[in-house]
């Protein structure tokens, strides 16, 4: 290869723009799947979330990350309420009942991908 030669990406690289992105409900409010099942070889789930009150819930083998994009609110963690706001992050582990009050725009990364099998409403 020349040395001014760029490596091909790999193969499971992906850009997707949330425009192209169904939105869809979810246990949040609504969702756009930005990486998400039926993705190949992705380490984890990212989605673009509207939340507008969300159902308390938890995952049995999920943990997920909320990163606060715009809004504020409050998540519920185990029956402790927490004000969030633009710039919040949350850690939320496996088996952790979670939900959260307010209008807010997250960005939620589950580890690993999140299958729907995996949420268990209380």
């Amino acid at each position: 290869m020349p040395d001014d030669a760029k490596p091909l990406p790999p193969a499971n690289l992906i850009l997707r723009h949330e425009s192209d992105a169904a939105r869809e409900c979810s246990a949040c409010g609504h969702r756009y799947r930005l990486l998400s099942r039926g993705d190949e070889d992705v380490a984890a789930w990212a989605h673009a979330v509207d939340i507008d009150g969300a159902k308390p819930h938890y995952h049995k083998i999920a943990t997920e990350l909320y990163y606060v994009l715009e809004g504020e609110g409050s998540v519920m963690l185990d029956g402790e309420e927490r004000a969030v706001r633009k710039g919040s992050m949350v850690h939320i582990p496996p088996g952790v009942v979670h939900g959260a009050v307010g209008k807010m725009r997250v960005l939620v990364v589950g580890i690993p991908d999140i299958d729907d099998s995996d949420v268990y409403y209380v």
